[in-house]
């Protein structure tokens, strides 16, 4: 990765997250074939929700018979880490228009936030819309298609676990995560440490008391406000 901000290095900086939605894709796909769920059901879940981890819960209370006003508050619960995404995203494109922010914010994931948090590492905190439109739209493409396949041979692998495939989002996380921190030119790595202990004690502790989402989404603001302070303190 390097400071260039066409669409052209945009489609080479989103290559390595891709492996991460086929892997995850091809498993929903399965998954969604292995409950019933009709093509086209599933195709607007990808299309539409676009979010993995939403998309299994979905998939599972609709099997379950859940109710649609416990379906959409799980699916806001889950997916509320977005608006703290969009909004730390949103201030490199201050100076762009509305709609090219809104054309961001909509499809963007944890995915393509790592990748722009490291490109702005890499760019002094410049990013353009051309850009991350560019990653965003191929990483909602592969998505799609990944899922495609995975329906398709939904028949053949009853066990994608077996495979690993339900590691793919860990494993490229870990990746992401790796990039960023030795990629970050601005903060020491000793602070990004702190702040990664910070986080993992904050959901340790959180995850035992409320569900997931709620203890991620509040371990993401703690580590949010204590990075604050350990910048300010340092």
């Amino acid at each position: 990765m390097n400071d260039d901000l066409t669409i052209k290095t945009a489609i080479k900086d989103v290559i390595p997250t891709l492996f991460g939605y086929i892997g995850v894709g091809l498993a929903y796909g399965v998954v969604a074939q292995t409950a019933h769920l009709g093509i086209l059901t599933i195709t607007l879940l990808c299309l539409i929700v676009y979010a993995g981890s939403a998309q299994f819960a979905i998939t599972s209370m609709f099997v379950s018979a859940s109710p649609i006003s416990a379906i959409i508050l799980s699916t806001f619960l889950i997916n509320s880490r977005m608006i703290l995404m969009s909004t730390s995203m949103a201030q490199h494109f201050k100076h762009d228009s509305l709609r090219q922010n809104i054309a961001i914010g909509t499809l963007i994931t944890d995915e393509t936030f790592a990748l722009g948090m490291n490109k702005a590492s890499m760019t002094k905190g410049k990013l353009t819309p051309a850009w991350f439109n560019t990653a965003n739209v191929i990483a909602y493409i592969v998505w799609w298609l990944a899922y495609v396949v995975g329906a398709l041979a939904g028949k053949l692998i009853t066990n994608p676990e077996s495979f690993g495939l339900d590691f793919a989002v860990v494993a490229m996380f870990i990746g992401l995560l790796y990039l960023q921190m030795i990629g970050d030119r601005r903060r020491k790595l000793r602070v990004q440490l702190e702040v990664i202990l910070l986080v993992v004690i904050a959901m340790f502790v959180l995850g035992r008391f409320l569900n997931p989402e709620i203890a991620l989404l509040l371990a993401t603001i703690i580590g949010c406000l204590g990075g604050m302070a350990v910048e300010e303190w340092r």
